[in-house]
């Protein structure tokens, strides 16, 4: 039987999924292809409307081995599992003559726990599951929560909480719920042949192709301890993601809280004596961490070693008892015993490896107003631990509408462990890099617009030519506007001033849920959405309604932030240059993340503005433009409102057209 080729499966592909065959989709999955059959690595940067999904899906498909797709978001893994894969599995089969089984694995405290359910929380005074479901009255949203809860586990196949539909508070799943530390497992537990997360695990390792997270693909790889099974090829989406969620998942944490609770769990299993050198330890914890003030700790003080050690010892001790200790008047005790020992290990380990001091290690404090104080430790780079981890054994394509950072992959290969495209080192694996475009019209579409008559925006204080400024260009686009923010202080001061200048409706994040918020947005062609990290990256809404696009400035790290500021020192001391790698590429992997708001469709047509004038006057400015869609640039503020005015006249004459004019942005930007 001849094999069928590679054009052939992805136009039954894009046909069935109700698509458009594109020029880069095409490209990208001959490059994916490619790699593939070589076992080699790819980096693809696929803009919006690429259909990169099917880009990697189809030749993985083909290919027939064992493929790993790790997502950054629950959105995507949803399109994959919902809408791609099963149109695209169909598709195939005619071709294939198979049909490729696929599946969604998560992390354990994902899904729903029987155990919980059934028995219940182990007794922690008021935290016991029992013990709230009799004092929560049925019309307490806790209550309800938990009532409808008992209801679902008697529907549901998956047991996945993304598949509860209104969802539940945090507080309610955490009742119904287990880490992977405090599972029994299978075979100790009364409905191991029942358990959701091992039914989940089961279908992944019949399946051909199995979507997973990025935290899911970390803690994999970290822990050593294999979750996801054997493959022979991963790939690797939202890829600009993955170094803050491997960084998530190999930082550590201790609080007063979380010590004081691993104390209460082991106390009724050990004696006395080894619980109460545990619980001195954790007053002195709490002292020392009434006094912390936020910052990087370069050197563990003298009294904050002590405490740790004493901590680590403790909680040794703790753990050995653990071990040999049954007490009979502990009901359910193999699960009272799993939960304490998952708390005791934690603080353990967190003060172990803090005592120890590796350099490559930062440890600070943070304060938060609400949680209050903590001691951090997190990697000083994970690049090692991606380039070891990730890229042995088996072809990895990472991709993403944002990897070529100032014109290049570089940047980005340099953190996921990689050296500069086409150089062999014998520690370095060697990759490919492949930009295959948008199917979009930047120039055309879109106007990148620089305030460079704006003063420099300093640390603190208020910037009136700046609110000023985003007055005119809001009222020039008729609302329309997505505003985005470095800190939720700009975002607030901002809503306040644009709500008392201005008759058009202006949404703050925090206000109402982050999805809420989008569709009243996206709804109305008047409104305006201010908001700050989650906004950069997770808004999509093509058409008219989106048709401003503001930066307030250049998003660098805080200058206080600990982890980044140490990994700009070690650039430093290295002999690189801190600033461009690492504040300025984190800088314009957002700014990428946030001009990419304004097109989503072939029809969308707008501006980005950045009212910061150093993306036009600094050294640094170029890189960033680089790293942004390459729209028509301009620094004339009366260009853009006229353009942003005749756009908005379009979209309102549209209105009963039922189209947008495709030539009002486009003519403004090349013409005047």
């Amino acid at each position: 039987m001849t094999k069928p080729s590679l054009p052939d499966l992805l136009h039954a592909a894009v046909s069935a999924v109700g698509g458009t065959e594109r020029p880069g989709q095409v490209a990208m999955a001959e490059a994916v292809a490619d790699a593939v059959d070589d076992q080699a690595h790819l980096l693809v940067q696929a803009g919006t409307g690429t259909g990169k999904s099917l880009g990697y899906l189809v030749p993985a498909l083909a290919h027939g081995e064992r493929v790993v797709v790790a997502t950054a978001t629950l959105a995507l893994q949803r399109q994959l599992v919902e809408r791609d894969l099963p149109r695209t599995v169909e598709a195939l089969h005619p071709q294939l003559r198979r049909r490729p089984q696929f599946a969604m694995l998560k992390g354990r405290s994902n899904y729903l726990c029987l155990h919980r359910l059934h028995e219940g929380v182990p007794q922690e005074e008021e935290d016991g599951l029992f013990d709230v479901f009799e004092q929560a009255t049925p019309t307490s949203k806790l209550g309800k929560d938990l009532l409808r809860l008992r209801d679902w586990a008697d529907e549901t196949e998956t047991g996945d909480r993304d598949d509860l539909t209104p969802g539940v508070s945090d507080r309610a799943w955490g009742q119904v719920s287990v880490a992977s530390r405090e599972c029994l497992g299978a075979s100790k537990c009364a409905y191991g042949a029942e358990c959701f997360a091992e039914a989940a695990r089961e279908r992944a390792k019949l399946a051909d192709v199995v979507i997973t997270n990025h935290a899911l693909l970390a803690i994999d790889a970290i822990e050593g301890a294999p979750i996801l099974p054997q493959h022979e090829v991963l790939i690797i989406d939202e890829a600009h993601e993955l170094v803050s969620r491997v960084t998530g998942v190999a930082t550590g944490e201790l609080t007063p809280g979380q010590v004081s609770r691993a104390v209460r769990r082991a106390a009724k299993l050990v004696n006395e004596k080894v619980a109460d050198q545990l619980q001195t330890a954790s007053d002195t914890f709490e002292r020392l961490m009434e006094l912390a003030l936020p910052g990087r700790l370069e050197e563990v003080p003298e009294d904050l070693g002590y405490c740790l050690m004493a901590l680590r010892d403790a909680a040794r001790t703790v753990i050995v008892a653990l071990g040999s200790t049954r007490d009979k008047s502990v009901q359910d005790e193999d699960a009272v015993r799993k939960q304490a020992l998952a708390a005791v290990e934690n603080v353990h380990d967190v003060a172990e490896r803090i005592v120890n001091g590796s350099e490559y290690d930062v440890v600070w404090y943070e304060r938060h107003d609400r949680f209050g104080a903590s001691l951090r430790v997190a990697p000083l780079s994970v690049s090692g631990l991606l380039r070891e981890k990730l890229f042995t054994d088996r072809s990895v394509v990472l991709t993403s509408a944002t990897l070529k950072l100032g014109g290049d992959f570089n940047g980005v290969a340099a953190s996921l462990g990689l050296g500069p495209e086409g150089t062999a080192r014998e520690d370095e694996p060697v990759w490919k890099g492949l930009d295959v475009g948008s199917p979009f019209d930047y120039g055309k579409q879109g106007i990148l617009y620089v305030a460079k008559h704006l003063a420099q925006p300093g640390r603190e204080g208020s910037r009136d030519d700046m609110l000023d400024e985003l007055a005119e260009l809001i009222e020039a686009a008729g609302g329309r506007t997505l505003g985005l923010f470095s800190s939720m202080r700009g975002a607030q001061a901002a809503a306040e001033a644009m709500r008392g200048r201005l008759d058009v409706p202006v949404l703050l994040q925090g206000e109402e849920t982050l999805g809420e918020l989008i569709r009243t947005f996206s709804a109305d062609a008047r409104t305006c959405l201010f908001g700050t990290l989650s906004l950069w990256q997770g808004v999509d809404v093509p058409g008219p309604n989106c048709q401003l696009v503001v930066m307030d400035r250049v998003p660098f790290p805080r200058p206080d932030d600990p982890l980044m500021s140490a990994r700009q020192k070690s650039v430093e001391e290295a002999g690189g240059n801190g600033f461009m790698a690492v504040a300025a590429t984190h800088a314009a992997l957002l700014m990428a993340q946030g001009a990419g708001r304004l097109v989503r469709a072939t029809g969308d047509r707008g501006v980005v503005a950045v009212l910061d004038p150093r993306v036009e006057r600094a050294r640094y400015g170029s890189f960033l433009r680089k790293s942004m869609p390459d729209f028509w640039y301009t620094t004339d503020r009366n260009l853009v409102r006229g353009s942003l005015a005749r756009i908005d006249q379009a979209a309102k004459a549209a209105v009963g057209e039922g189209a947008v004019d495709e030539g009002a942005a486009g003519e403004d930007a090349a013409g005047e």
